[in-house]
């Protein structure tokens, strides 16, 4: 089943909080417009962790601030308090996370910057930059594709400017980035030489359709050519 549309996504809100006491100030519309990509699953537990919330805070009301702290911690992970990092490494976040909404600021397509924050949160992540969209979009152009790599390497080249080194923190920009470019290689038909070609894997099965097995139907040679042009850098 296809992830439902904003005016999907708005419906399935007021489904989930019929049993749950709103503020007036509540606008599912906007919440909608802000969940892009988010299933009826997403939807459900994005209801539940607003309310509960709520409770922490001492309110007999869920708040629209409730549900964009819920959000928050959907997408970016659970808050880490306890997880202490020195004074430098805040430093250095700080200016990994600026440099990933610097760089979205100026390219065009790219999805607002919502926050931007050097708490830890998640498996490791000493801090994010969220971004999310303000409509549902189901076709990206090439262009958009590489600003979407450039914004993943903002963080990469913010510590190379400012600190003339590197560190170990853009692991996930990287992989999210690398990612994107091998698509645009071999799903997409975006590099130069296989313009317009596809060069995905087949996946055919064997005894008797108890297993599968990859089969590539491109050469050394052109995997090769993946190999060294899928690298973001």
């Amino acid at each position: 089943m296809d992830r439902p549309d904003k005016t999907g996504r708005e419906a399935i809100l007021k489904v989930h909080s019929r049993e749950v006491k709103l503020d007036a100030g509540v606008n599912f519309s906007t919440i909608a417009a802000s969940t892009a990509g988010f299933s009826g699953a997403d939807l459900a537990n994005l209801v539940n962790e607003a309310a509960i919330l709520a409770v922490r805070h001492g309110r007999d009301r869920v708040l629209e601030t409730d549900f964009e702290e819920a959000m928050e911690k959907m997408v970016a992970g659970l808050e880490k308090k306890s997880r202490l990092i020195n004074e430098k490494e805040k430093e250095i976040v700080a200016f990994h996370e600026t440099g990933h909404a610097l760089v979205s600021a100026f390219t065009e397509g790219s999805d607002p910057v919502q926050k931007i924050s050097i708490v830890p949160r998640g498996m490791g992540a000493l801090g994010y930059t969220m971004q999310l969209p303000t409509e549902d979009k189901f076709l990206i152009n090439e262009e958009e594709l590489l600003g979407r790599v450039d914004v993943f390497l903002g963080g990469r080249a913010a510590e190379q400017l400012t600190f003339g080194k590197i560190s170990n923190g853009a692991a996930n920009d990287l992989s999210r980035a690398t990612d994107i470019v091998r698509k645009m290689i071999t799903k997409y038909g975006m590099s130069k030489k296989f313009r317009n070609v596809y060069l995905g894997s087949n996946q055919s099965t064997y005894l008797g359709g108890e297993g599968t097995f990859t089969r590539k139907e491109y050469s050394e040679d052109t995997q090769r050519y993946i190999d060294e042009h899928r690298r973001p850098l």
